[in-house]
C-alpha cells in the first residue's frame, strides 16, 4: 500500500471511532475524551471545560499530546501524537457541536466555560484488523494450517 493509501485507510477506520484516551506526553495522564476528525486539516478536534486538567496544561502554548484509539470490533487501533493546543475557532466549534457536547454545559455551546482544543497530528502508529468475524477465521485458519494468521496491518504516518 502506498502512503496515501494507509492515511485513507486510517481516516476511513477513525470514522466509526467517536472516543479515545488523550492526555499530555509530559504527565501521560490520559483522560477519555471524544475526538471530530479534521483530514482536511491532519488534524483532531475536542470540546473540553474550563478547569479541567487538560485546559489548564495549554494555558502556556501547545504541548506535546498523545491520543490513544481502539475500535471495540477490534478493526482500528493507534496511538496519535501532535501538537495540543486551545484553539478560539468558533466555525468549528458550531461545526461540531452535538447532543453529546450540549450534556456537559448547561449554557450550550455558548457556555463560557466550553474550550475547543486541537490536536495537530504529526505522527501515528496504527493497526488495522478485519474486526470480529475475521479475526476468529485468520486464528481457525491458523491452527489448521500452521501458518502465521492475517491479523491486518500495522503502519506508522507521518503527517
Amino acid at each position: 500500500m502506498t502512503m496515501t493509501d494507509l492515511r485513507e485507510t486510517f481516516w476511513k477506520r477513525l470514522e466509526g471511532i467517536n472516543a479515545g484516551m488523550l492526555g499530555t506526553v509530559d504527565r501521560l495522564k490520559l483522560v477519555p475524551m471524544s475526538h471530530y476528525a479534521d483530514p482536511a486539516r491532519d488534524a483532531l478536534w475536542f470540546i473540553a471545560a474550563e478547569g479541567t486538567d487538560l485546559v489548564d496544561q495549554l494555558r502556556s502554548g501547545p504541548v506535546e499530546a498523545v491520543h490513544v484509539i481502539g475500535d471495540g470490533g477490534g478493526k482500528l487501533w493507534a496511538r496519535i501524537e501532535g501538537q495540543l493546543d486551545l484553539s478560539q475557532d468558533r466555525a468549528k466549534l458550531d461545526e461540531i457541536w452535538n447532543a453529546v457536547a450540549a450534556a456537559w454545559f448547561e449554557g450550550g455551546e455558548r457556555d463560557p466555560d466550553v474550550r475547543l482544543l486541537k490536536l495537530s497530528l504529526e505522527q501515528a502508529e496504527v493497526w488495522t484488523t478485519t474486526g470480529g468475524p475475521g479475526f476468529l477465521y485468520q486464528i481457525a485458519k491458523a491452527r489448521l494450517t500452521g501458518e502465521k494468521p492475517d491479523l491486518g496491518e500495522h503502519f506508522a504516518l507521518t503527517f
